[in-house]
């Protein structure tokens, strides 16, 4: 297993991806800021599924690859999707991405780590590990409040560990 500061959570299902996407839903507020790593095929877009779902997302939600951002609308936050991997940081840099991160909704960015100096200061970042069929491990590390907050409860609540 890779070293990351923070907390993890072992999923051994699609359902238990579901859970902790439920979970961290349950505690979203507007502008809350989600990134989103990992290696092709450990389970970005089924995360984001789960994260739509979460919020009331109803429409079909897939990779926003070839669009850059997908907006959907939940009923409980608008729903922004993006994926970042096929850009560069200069073209990313001019999306006007802060009216997405400091917006209503709630913002998850696949492929963050391509775009880290624009990512806002205060976030959740969640990398997925590989690790078998159904099984992924998720590395959650926030960088400020709520998203501390969060994790701290979640672990209280023995869905994380650290």
């Amino acid at each position: 297993m890779t070293q990351h500061n923070g907390y993890y959570y072992l999923a051994n299902s699609e359902e238990d991806t579901e859970r902790l996407a439920a979970r961290l839903a349950d505690m979203f507020i507007p502008g809350t800021v989600i990134t989103l790593d990992g290696d092709l095929g450990a389970g970005k877009t089924r995360f984001s599924q789960a994260v739509a779902r979460a919020i009331g997302v109803t429409d079909t939600v897939n990779s926003p690859t070839f669009t850059l951002i997908k907006e959907y609308e939940g009923t409980r936050f608008p729903f922004y999707h993006m994926d970042v991997y096929r850009i560069s940081l200069e073209e990313a840099g001019d999306l006007g991405l802060d009216e997405y991160f400091y917006g209503e909704g709630v913002t998850l960015v696949e492929w963050a780590e391509l775009i880290a100096e624009l990512l806002p200061k205060d976030r959740l970042a969640v990398r997925i590990e590989y690790r078998g069929e159904r099984e992924r491990t998720f590395f959650l590390v926030p960088y400020g409040d709520p998203y501390g907050q969060w994790c701290r409860t979640l672990k209280e609540q023995g869905l994380l560990y650290e």
